[in-house]
């Protein structure tokens, strides 16, 4: 058996006959199998906008060698009689989790939140009645706060190929679409993480692991550089290694952390606000027409750079998505996008931020603890400006104009906005670069202007991270891991897996 890898473009509406048609008229043979290896979609010019596809051809009647086998992630068992607790069910504590099982440890998940089938409860009920739930909601709850989103897969990181890998392969195992594996901006969305990090959780415990849901750590017991044990509102337990995910809006863990000795310093982090459009005005800026055959919605990444001032960028596209009160407490309010994986809601969403360091905009050096203050109080201010969990918007045109003149268009998001000067609320640098990054905005897509701006988006990264080795041991302890988002080294629920995947794979030897 050879083999023999291809390079083709193909319309956007292709069909499995007509691809199979066109690799074998490329390969001069009907006998043949393939795969898919990349599949991205060029849309640089609207009347030639097409798949580019790189295709793996088996056949008996091509005379190249065989492939090389792709490494892949080695785990193997063996039993350690070592016990571990991972606090946090999102990517990264989930994962490092899942590694130390399969490798033979005694692992045991502690999640402050619901399971995902009473998440789901929660969260609808949340959005019917604007009463808050400290334990079913956007941020905390099985699989983290990417349960709910619109599930993209993409990570910058070139080093995490093998825990990439495992990571994908463990979504498809667990009934995510095949195509995450190929595809160059894969997403599973809402509807199918649901699923997936249920099937996951019982893959987990067949493996022997152990979850518990609704059990939130109260303290951390240390002696001498070691945590001995832990404390939560279920009892006490101790182990020998743990394993902190907090996700990054978990402030009280990061308080609790801080006054046990564990080290963070600030870092530089984006905040702003959620831009909606109809989805067909953003497809026919990007595609020329008002939908494509083959594609589900059209996508934007957009930036603006400018002298003395902030770089903005839109942050975390939701193409077909809603606006969501992801707030983590019940005297906060912040948005964030969520999608399904049709992407097939009216309106497309994206943050517009701009980036902060916090001590030079403060013009003073600020702790850790500092920058959670200051952050947990922009959040408690937009709380407050409504009294409760409708948002202050205004048209992306008056943002930048300054001045209230139109009525907010239709919006997703479930609990009522208010038409306000958005711009008010946000800090001045903030507002003063967004203005400008905007502008850049309508001048690259028609239409851009109409649509409206609401809320804050504060979760774009961590504001601080855990100063730790590079196996991610925290400074000044020797038997305990701050690891993904919420450490501030990753991003996302790529790179923070992976960051969960690192830190476990550190300690089996």
């Amino acid at each position: 058996m050879g083999y023999k890898s291809i390079s083709l473009k193909m319309p956007t509406g292709y069909s499995e006959d007509s691809l199979s048609k066109k690799i074998k008229g490329i390969v001069k043979t009907g006998n043949f199998s393939y795969s898919i290896e990349r599949k991205s979609l060029d849309a640089r010019k609207k009347s030639n906008i097409h798949w580019e596809l790189k295709i793996i051809v088996s056949s008996n009647d091509i005379k190249q060698e065989p492939s090389q086998k792709i490494p892949e992630l080695e785990l193997i068992y063996r039993k350690r009689n070592k016990r571990v607790i991972v606090v946090g069910s999102g990517p990264a504590g989930f994962f490092a989790a899942y590694v130390l099982q399969k490798s033979g440890y005694n692992t045991m998940i502690i999640e402050r939140g619901t399971e995902v089938g009473k998440r789901t409860i929660g969260i609808s009920k949340f959005e019917s009645t604007g009463i808050f739930n400290p334990v079913s909601n956007y941020a905390f709850g099985e699989g983290g706060a990417g349960t709910f989103s619109d599930g993209k897969l993409t990570s910058r990181s070139k080093r995490i190929s093998l825990e990439k890998k495992f990571i994908l392969k463990s979504y498809v195992e667990a009934g995510g679409p095949k195509e995450i594996l190929y595809m160059t901006h894969p997403h599973l969305g809402s509807d199918n993480l649901k699923i997936i990090v249920k099937n996951l959780r019982h893959k987990f415990e067949y493996e022997g692991g152990t979850i518990l849901f609704e059990t939130q750590m109260k303290d951390i017991h240390v002696n001498n550089g070691k945590v001995t044990g832990i404390s939560t509102n279920h009892g006490d337990f101790d182990a020998d290694y743990f394993f902190i995910a907090p996700g990054h809006s978990s402030y009280d863990t990061y308080r609790l952390l801080i006054s046990k000795g564990v080290l963070f310093h600030s870092k530089n982090f984006a905040i702003g606000s959620r831009m909606e459009h109809p989805q067909e005005l953003i497809n026919i800026a990007q595609w020329g027409r008002s939908s494509l055959p083959g594609v589900k919605a059209a996508e934007y990444r957009l930036t603006s750079k400018g002298e003395n001032r902030e770089h903005v960028y839109s942050f975390c596209m939701c193409p077909g998505g809603v606006i969501v009160p992801a707030s983590a407490t019940s005297d906060t309010s912040v948005v964030n996008g969520m999608s399904r994986y049709m992407r097939d809601n009216k309106f497309a969403n994206a943050a517009c931020v701009a980036t902060i360091n916090i001590g030079r905009m403060l013009k003073k050096e600020v702790s850790a603890i500092k920058t959670i203050d200051w952050l947990e109080d922009l959040e408690r201010k937009f709380y407050k400006f409504t009294d409760g969990f409708t948002i202050p918007g205004c048209t992306i045109s008056d943002f930048i104009s300054g001045n209230l003149t139109g009525n907010l268009s239709d919006f997703s998001y479930p609990l009522g906005v208010t038409q306000a000067p958005l711009w008010e609320l946000l800090p001045g640098n903030v507002q003063t670069a967004m203005r400008e990054g905007l502008k850049d905005f309508c001048n690259r897509m028609n239409g851009f202007e109409t649509g409206n701006i609401m809320g804050l988006e504060s979760k774009t990264s961590a504001p601080i991270q855990v100063e730790r080795d590079k196996q991610g041991l925290c400074i000044g302890f020797n038997n305990l891991y701050v690891i993904g988002e919420g450490s501030g080294f990753a991003g996302g629920i790529i790179s923070s897996a992976a960051d969960g995947i690192k830190s476990a794979i550190s300690i089996v030897s």
